[in-house]
């Protein structure tokens, strides 16, 4: 049982634990409040769910070393963690227990501190990613409640991401040299993450078959960039292992991309031979296609967009074609979360007709007499 007793010009909790230690909690400036905490205290015993307060003074350093060597993620995603923690977290919160960080404290040092220099969603990242740590410290019973929960801040929601049109895309893949332009060409058409692409194997890819189809394999389907090295490695989640067809344009530029580059184990190669690194394409390719030069007749081409949001394109092009959605999370690599998504089928009928809905886009855009993208040339590394 816990009791209530005065002390000090105020109030203090007392009450055993189960292996008879005195446990006292003192501050309490009225006896509404010291009898109100007791209650609570007996009421959590009654029903097990007591969080025995010695376990709250772990410090946050020693639970996130805990957390982290439990927590299993993707090689990248481990990194974006580990910056966020030694940058952020550690930072604000080393040396405080676990039952020491309270919710205003959270609030104040979200709105003050990281908002202040970051963007609005790299702070949210980067409390959702503390939310997770100290969710799992309520679940190990190391603290009674997540100081996370129920901020209420207003972050600014994010801006929609743009998309291009077939004609943009391929306007923007024909200022580019050989495969990087091809490679932006794949990105729309397929959906396929950078990852995705610049770590895409020929041994992957299946031209010659009837259903000319590319496989993201589960184990070595992504190129990672991991402390400025490059490794293959797993895509992005265990859905991103898939199967993802071509429609007969793309196959037959792919195979005479492949004529051209008979040597190579990788299909979009940077100079000399090189793997693609994303800051190096961004900044020598893709910027600059999409800055144009006006001087020359070439204008602006959707100037804010990101390599990223051709996989946004493409997904807006299959919407627009009516594909069915649980094609389209197939396609994507999306994990299937509505209860509809497990009761529908990808069949082949629907297959072909978003290849042919595809095929089309491409041959209404002009993209027929783009031999330019198939000569050899230059290309970042």
């Amino acid at each position: 049982m816990a009791w209530v007793e005065q002390h000090r010009g105020g109030y203090r909790v007392r009450y055993r634990l189960d292996d008879s230690t005195l446990i006292t909690e003192n501050g309490y400036t009225t006896r509404n409040d010291a009898e109100d905490r007791a209650a609570d205290i007996e009421s959590d015993q009654r029903r097990g769910r007591f969080v025995d307060p010695r376990l709250a003074q772990t410090s946050i350093d020693e639970w996130i070393r805990n957390w982290s060597q439990a927590h299993y993620v993707t090689d990248t995603t481990r990194a974006t963690y580990d910056s966020h923690i030694r940058n952020h977290i550690l930072p604000r919160w080393s040396g405080t227990a676990l039952g020491d960080i309270t919710r205003i404290a959270v609030k104040g040092w979200v709105n003050n501190q990281l908002r202040r220099t970051l963007s609005d969603k790299s702070s949210q990242d980067i409390l959702v990613l503390f939310s997770m740590i100290l969710g799992e410290a309520v679940d190990e019973g190391l603290i009674g409640t997540n100081p996370c929960r129920k901020l209420r801040i207003t972050f600014a929601e994010r801006p929609e991401r743009p998309h291009a049109t077939p004609g943009e895309v391929l306007a923007i893949s024909a200022r580019m040299p050989t495969g990087a332009g091809l490679m932006v060409l794949t990105a729309a058409y397929t959906g396929l993450r950078w990852g995705e692409l610049a770590g895409l194997q020929w041994t992957r890819t299946h031209l010659d078959d009837a259903c000319p189809r590319i496989d993201v394999d589960a184990t070595d389907g992504a190129l990672h960039e991991l402390g400025g090295r490059l490794e293959l490695g797993p895509p992005k989640s265990t859905a991103s292992a898939r199967t993802v067809h071509l429609p007969p344009f793309l196959a037959d530029l792919l195979t005479e991309h492949r004529d051209h580059h008979p040597d190579t184990p990788f299909v979009f190669t940077g100079a000399n031979g090189g793997l693609h690194r994303r800051a190096n394409f961004r900044q020598r390719l893709w910027q600059p296609a999409l800055a144009g030069n006006p001087a020359h007749g070439l204008p602006p081409i959707q100037p804010q967009m990101h390599f990223h949001d051709l996989r946004h394109t493409h997904e807006t092009w299959l919407v627009e074609d009516q594909v069915p959605r649980v094609l389209r999370l197939q396609r994507l690599g999306h994990k299937r979360k509505d209860i509809d998504d497990f009761y529908a089928h990808v069949t082949p009928a629907m297959r072909q007709k978003m290849l042919t809905a595809l095929q089309e886009r491409w041959e209404h855009s002009g993209g027929q007499g783009v031999a330019q993208l198939l000569e050899p040339g230059p290309d970042a590394a």
